[in-house]
């Protein structure tokens, strides 16, 4: 019955995401992590400079997400923009089932599947053609095995540091596990101080493989250090959407989900010890801080309190469920398991060949320029553009030196980011004049709703070229 519920809430949660796909592929920085990969794959290079922007051509930038890019590339590569939905739904659904799986082995097979999915639908936000959806899967392991490790006295599984190095060449997000492996050791240290200094041992050097596990990827030290670019005040985090706080108003539902947690951690008695309410606390402090760390609440809170809620509320626990009847609905999928099976198989499976086999999916022009590139291409505009934060992505994968992009965790810092940001201001048009001389722009890329386009209008020797509901070209008389 755990199995069955778990492929039941990941099929579920493919079904949902084909239904979704248009959500998938909204963010503007999957064009340009498609496009390193393609790059990767044709040169056998990792880039160490930036060849990407002319704003920052040769400064010092390395593709230390190059596994994933690679993956994603891989997939365009083998059936377009269908090719990468399919990836990201398959992450995206191994973590649900994983997540099932984790809530299977303390709570009712129900509860498990509707708390999968619930949890996941809360953290869709993060659910885009990016890198870190790969490490979703890892993260959700990684926290729980960690826990129970510490909840049952045991030293961490040593084989988890493959997970880490993993995690290290997908996404910069790697250095969360140290912290998270903090936490469980620290429950540890709390349990049994100094009586168990043979496990106290363990996980020390557990924790202290961590880092050095990190280290083996393409660039080494240099991984590590450029995730502390974005924690160490990097002045583009205000600017960009999912690096800002909590906003209730914008997303309400999650707001509810979220007062509903922290009433029943208050009013249902649940001890959880003090390791695991910093942890609480932790995850609680990323989401509201940086709404990109929803998932690191909503997945990995319940992962760590499932088997305290069990203990504790016994009418929840799977134990319980094991003397009780079955009700009708696990009656019939235990007696039709290989329907149940096949029925999963089948959903998981049609939203493979829907994906791969169906129309052609693509992005929506809000993040491609579609129509503005073609007429670009068709006019033979070249040399310097400046470009809308969200068109930086297409412009990279189209081959296009850009102004800007979303690799602002390396790039377009030392007060640059802010500039660009500031010329769009009501008092930004001779700062923007200064940015058009000082970069030798000779066209502009702008999305219909850019702050700036009034003050191209009135800009003496240049010309709206073209335009549309989605994007702006202007172009410098020669």
């Amino acid at each position: 019955m755990r199995l069955i519920s778990s492929l039941l809430a990941a099929a579920i949660m493919a079904t949902i995401l084909l239904v979704r796909t248009p959500a998938l592929l909204q963010d503007p920085d999957s064009w340009w992590h498609i496009r390193v990969g393609l790059d990767m794959l044709a040169t056998r290079v990792f880039p160490t400079i930036d060849s990407y922007s002319h704003s920052f051509a040769g400064q010092p930038w390395i593709a230390k997400e190059w596994l994933s890019q690679a993956l994603l590339a891989l997939a365009y590569k083998g059936a377009g923009w269908n090719g990468v939905v399919l990836a990201i739904v398959a992450a995206i659904s191994l973590t649900v089932f994983l997540l099932a799986w984790q809530f299977g082995e303390a709570l009712k097979p129900s509860i498990a599947l509707a708390l999968a999915l619930s949890l996941a639908l809360l953290s869709a936000f993060v659910f885009t053609a990016r890198p870190h959806v790969f490490t979703l899967p890892i993260i959700v392991v990684w926290t729980a095995c960690l826990f129970r490790s510490a909840g049952a006295g045991r030293p961490p599984g040593f084989g988890l540091l493959v997970l880490l190095w993993l995690w290290a060449n997908l996404h910069a997000s790697f250095t969360l596990g140290f912290v998270i492996a903090a936490f469980a050791g620290l429950e540890i240290l709390i349990r049994y101080r100094l009586a168990q200094p043979r496990l106290l041992a363990q996980w020390c050097i557990f924790g202290a493989l961590c880092p050095l596990v990190s280290l083996i990827n393409p660039y080494g030290l240099k991984a590590i250090l450029a995730t502390f670019t974005v924690a160490g005040a990097n002045e583009a985090v205000p600017l960009i959407t999912e690096w800002r706080p909590f906003n209730a108003s914008a997303t309400p539902l999650n707001e509810a989900a979220l007062l509903l947690m922290l009433l029943g951690l208050l009013v249902s008695g649940l001890r959880i010890g003090l390791a695991r309410a910093l942890f609480v606390l932790f995850a609680l402090h990323l989401y509201l801080a940086h709404e990109r760390f929803v998932y690191v609440f909503f997945l990995l809170v319940p992962v760590v309190l499932a088997v305290q809620v069990a203990e504790q509320f016994p009418a929840l626990s799977i134990r319980t469920w094991m003397t009780e009847q079955r009700d009708g609905l696990e009656r019939f999928l235990l007696g039709h398991y290989r329907l149940a099976f096949g029925v999963s198989v089948a959903l998981v499976m049609g939203t493979g060949v829907v994906l791969t086999r169906g129309p052609a999916i693509e992005p929506s022009q809000k993040t491609s320029a579609k129509d503005a590139l073609a007429f670009a291409a068709q006019r033979g505009l070249s040399g310097p553009v400046l470009n809308s934060y969200e068109f930086g992505g297409t412009l990279i994968f189209h081959g296009v030196k850009t102004f800007i992009d979303g690799r602002t965790d390396q790039l377009f810092l030392n007060g640059f980011t802010q500039a660009d940001d500031a010329t769009g201001r009501s008092a930004g048009k001779p700062l923007l004049q200064t940015q058009l001389r000082k970069y030798g722009v000779d066209w502009a890329l702008l999305s219909a709703g850019d702050n700036r386009i009034p003050f191209f209008e009135e800009l003496p020797g240049w010309t709206r070229a073209y335009s549309d509901r989605y994007a702006v070209i202007y172009t410098r008389s020669r």
